[in-house]
This record gives C-alpha cells, sequence and structure tokens, in this order.
C-alpha cells in the first residue's frame, strides 16, 4: 500500500453508510452534497479558499487495494463479502465543481459541490472537508498578515512547529498561494517551485569560539546568500557590532551582506536600534529580518511603534493558525435522486445558523459593472437564469427586509468544473497563477470587506425560488412535528 494513497482517509461511519447503502440497494441513487463553512476565522471579513490541489489528486487515485480490502474484511462489523466486491471496483465517478484556489470566499456558500453515486459522494466527504479546512484556514491566516504587510517580504518559516508533515507541506504552498514570498521548507519547494530561503540557527553561532568568527565563516562558505543572526548573545553591544565588523571586510572583496535577523527581544526597539547602526557604518543596503512567534497583530503594533523591520520570519502562529485552528467546515447533502428528478432536502436544527439550504444550486458573483465591484454573492437554483436579468434583489436571508436593486451587473459564475462523470476537466493552474488570480480577487472587493479590524460584512443572497424552497421545507418540517406532538398527547 502506497503510503501517499488516502483512499482510507475517512471517518469509519462514512464505510458503515455506505454498506447499509448496499444492504438496502441504495447505493447507485445519486446525491448532491455541498462542503462550506458557516464562520470566518479570525474575525476576518473573507476567507481564501486553497486545496483543491490536493482534492483533485486524491479523487484521481480514489481506488482500494487488496490490503486494504483484507482490513476491511477483518472489522467487526463482517461486512458481506459482496460489499468488499463493490469496493474492490469502485472508483470516482460522478462530478465535483469547486471554487478555483485563491479566491475570496464567504461563509454558507458552497465552495465544493460533489454529485455522484450516494457511494462515492459518501466515501469523500472526510478527505474534502480535511483538505479544504486546513489549506483555507493557513491560507486566510497568509493574507490577513499580507494585508498588514504589503510591501514587505513574507517567509513561512512553520515546518518545525506545525502538526506534522503534511501540515507543513501543503501550509507551505497555502501560505505562497495567498501571497508568500519564500518557505524554508525544503520539501514544499520542491514539490510546488516555491522559492525557499534561509539563514543560520544559534548553534552555528554557539559552535565557534566567538560571533565574528561564526559570522566570518557563514560568510565564506555561502558568499551570496550572508543573512547573520545577531540575537544569539547581544543584539546591540555584540551581534549588531560583528555583523558590521564582518560585512566591511566582505564590501572590500565585493561581497554584500544581505540582512541580519532578530530572533527575541523587543523588535521594535532592537529594529530602530540595529537600523541607524547599519545606516551609520554605510551599510543602508543591509535588510533586517524579524522572526519570533509573529503573526498578523504583533506585526500591525510593531510597525505602530516604528519597528524598521523589512522582511518577517512568520512560523507557528501561521502554520497552526494557533488563534482560530479550525476553520469548522461542514458537508451537507442539499438534494437527492427520486425516479430520476432531484428532490431539494433539508437539515432542521436548534440552531438557526446550522439550518442547511437545499437544492442543486450554483453560485454567482454580482460585479457592478460601473465600479468594478462585488455587489454579492447569489445562490440560485442550477436551472435558474441569473446573467442578463433586467435587475435582481439581492436580501440578506437573515434579515429580509434589508435588500438592494441591481440592475447594471455581470454574474460570474464561481464554482468550476472540476470532474464530469469521473473524468478531470479542468487544468490545475501553477501556482503564480494562483497567485496572480488571488490579487485579481482582492481588487473585486472594497477595503470595507477586506480591513483586519471590524470589516464590513459581506452578503451571500438567496434566489427567491431557493429562499422560497426553504422556508416551504421548514414549515413542512414544522408541521409534521406539530402532527407528531399531537398525535403524542392523545397516547
Amino acid at each position: 500500500m502506497a503510503t501517499d494513497q488516502l483512499s482510507l482517509l475517512t471517518d469509519k461511519y462514512q464505510i458503515n453508510m455506505m454498506y447499509a447503502h448496499w444492504k438496502n440497494g441504495t447505493h447507485n441513487k445519486k446525491r448532491v452534497f455541498e462542503a462550506y463553512f458557516r464562520r470566518l476565522p479570525f474575525g476576518n471579513g473573507f476567507a481564501v479558499f486553497a486545496g483543491l490541489e490536493r482534492i483533485v489528486r486524491y479523487i484521481n487515485q480514489l481506488s482500494f487495494c487488496e490490503e486494504e480490502i483484507a482490513y476491511f474484511a477483518a472489522q467487526e462489523e463482517q461486512y458481506d463479502p459482496g460489499f468488499l466486491d463493490e469496493l474492490r471496483k469502485l472508483r470516482f465517478t460522478g462530478t465535483l465543481r469547486a471554487v478555483p484556489e485563491g479566491t475570496l470566499v464567504f461563509p454558507n456558500e458552497p465552495l465544493i459541490q460533489v454529485e455522484a453515486r450516494v457511494f462515492e459522494a459518501q466515501l469523500v466527504e472526510t478527505a474534502l472537508l480535511t483538505f479544504m479546512n486546513y489549506q483555507t484556514l493557513i491560507a486566510t491566516k497568509a493574507a490577513r498578515i499580507r494585508k498588514i504587510a504589503p510591501n514587505d517580504i513574507l517567509l513561512e518559516f512553520g515546518t518545525r512547529r506545525a502538526q506534522e508533515a503534511d501540515a507543513a507541506i501543503w501550509g507551505a504552498r497555502a501560505a505562497y498561494l495567498a501571497g508568500f514570498d519564500a518557505t524554508s521548507n525544503m520539501k514544499a519547494g520542491m514539490m510546488f517551485g516555491i522559492p525557499t530561503k534561509g539563514t543560520h540557527a544559534h548553534s552555528w553561532v554557539q559552535d565557534h569560539a566567538n560571533e565574528e568568527e561564526a559570522f566570518r565563516r557563514f560568510a565564506e562558505a555561502l558568499p551570496n546568500q550572508v543573512t547573520l543572526l545577531v540575537d544569539t548573545y547581544d543584539t546591540l553591544k555584540s551581534g549588531i557590532p560583528n555583523a558590521i565588523k564582518v560585512g566591511l571586510e566582505l564590501q572590500k572583496k565585493g561581497i554584500a551582506v544581505k540582512g541580519i535577523r532578530i530572533d527575541s527581544g523587543d523588535l521594535a526597539y532592537l529594529s530602530i536600534h540595529a537600523r541607524q547602526m547599519l545606516d551609520d557604518a554605510g551599510l543602508t543596503h543591509v535588510q533586517i529580518v524579524a522572526s519570533n512567534d509573529l503573526d498578523e497583530n504583533l506585526i500591525l503594533n510593531l510597525k505602530a511603534q516604528g519597528a524598521r523591520i523589512d522582511s518577517w520570519g512568520i512560523g507557528t502562529r501561521l502554520i497552526t493558525a494557533a488563534d482560530d485552528p479550525s476553520l469548522g467546515g461542514v458537508y451537507k447533502v442539499v438534494a437527492k435522486e427520486e425516479d430520476g428528478v432531484y428532490i431539494p432536502t433539508i437539515k432542521i436544527s436548534g440552531n438557526p445558523e446550522k439550518i442547511s439550504t437545499p437544492g442543486k444550486k450554483k453560485l454567482w458573483r454580482i460585479i457592478n459593472r460601473r465600479t468594478g465591484k462585488a455587489e454579492g454573492d447569489y445562490l440560485a437554483l442550477a436551472e435558474e437564469i441569473v446573467q442578463g436579468q433586467t435587475y435582481l434583489k439581492l436580501f440578506d436571508p437573515v434579515h429580509t427586509y434589508m435588500h438592494k436593486i441591481v440592475t447594471d451587473y455581470e454574474a460570474h459564475e464561481v464554482l468550476h468544473t472540476i470532474f464530469a462523470d469521473g473524468r478531470q476537466v479542468y487544468q490545475l493552474p501553477d501556482l503564480d497563477a494562483i497567485r496572480a488570480y488571488h490579487r485579481s480577487q482582492l481588487g473585486l472587493f472594497w477595503d470595507e470587506y477586506l480591513r483586519k479590524l471590524n470589516p464590513e460584512k459581506y452578503y451571500v443572497n438567496l434566489s427567491q425560488q431557493v429562499w422560497d424552497i426553504k422556508m416551504k421545507l421548514i414549515q413542512e418540517h414544522l408541521t409534521t412535528k406539530r402532527q407528531d406532538e399531537g398525535r403524542n398527547d392523545t397516547v
């Protein structure tokens, strides 16, 4: 069994539901599922979708080998041998639609839509959510950091603090697509073509008689990549003076020190004094790199204090999304096949925000032609005509009296078909194209939606038809519930 073969990356209850469908002869019935999140992380005004490349890899290799079939046969459920034969021939034969990576996305709108046999649609839930939830979370965190430091160099340094190797590798990719400039992770660099950057550790300095010797030998070994870590002993009294001394020596040999790195202490105070010392020595070209549990909140405060930092090495708090470590995406069935047609389905909950939106739908982004900015997102039934209408009424699905009419607009379909009848039909763009696309996405939205603190809410609107179906199904549920309660009272 190949270690990168992930068909078993699923919860056991998915297998048990597949088995129950197979036993009841309903496993070939089609269903439409949607994956979405209900709440934006970090108090942000938007999220950045990521994870599609890994989803495509997963779907393309979806199958069970004999070792895995034997594992199923040994389970306590004692699955019927006929079910195991069904698993042997399983491949994804459905249609999968998804938002392109780098797209700005919002709560309660489908990021992934799976239309397939329930046997397949049920199986892929866990893996799709795993990939979507983690990578979208990290991409969103990275986009927040980029917003605070739009012109600085951002380096992803999180590998050693990530929750295992896969998180480090795919987290580095998610950070890069959302605007980071490089990673320290060599595996991610090789797999995805991400630029890699690194300096040296405190142990390098400790391994020498003194800082000056350590800096000189490092520069001799890597004359084109000289960035010196200056806080091993005393940043201002030892580290920077020694870096200046070595830097001036190298300058005479035609070698330029590129930067110094500060990894501890008061980064604002130290960077201000470091900049002054470097400039006074004529080393104005030397950049200052900072690290040490940074994120957008600390960077914002450091900038407010006048910190003179050119490049930020960001690790733990990015790769673990430390202040909001789970996106909480869900995967809900919205339509089921009966007699060859799809019937909308709904999940009712005691928590109103958890009530799902029924029906097979399309997601549209409504762009004002005059301003070029997004007016809102619009969920309509798949068969509804949205583009080219005289006007659209956009209303808040919670407070329906709040609405606006848009007339001069373009409707852009957000979900793209990735797999059709089990065949990949979408050409995955390279990371540079995704980065450029992400930057263009930011340009579609007013700054009020993108700001770090107290962002304006961007609305995901329902068409009147979708709204009517949702209200109808809720009402039918309430009527049935009252009837059941009445019968119980009589008994």
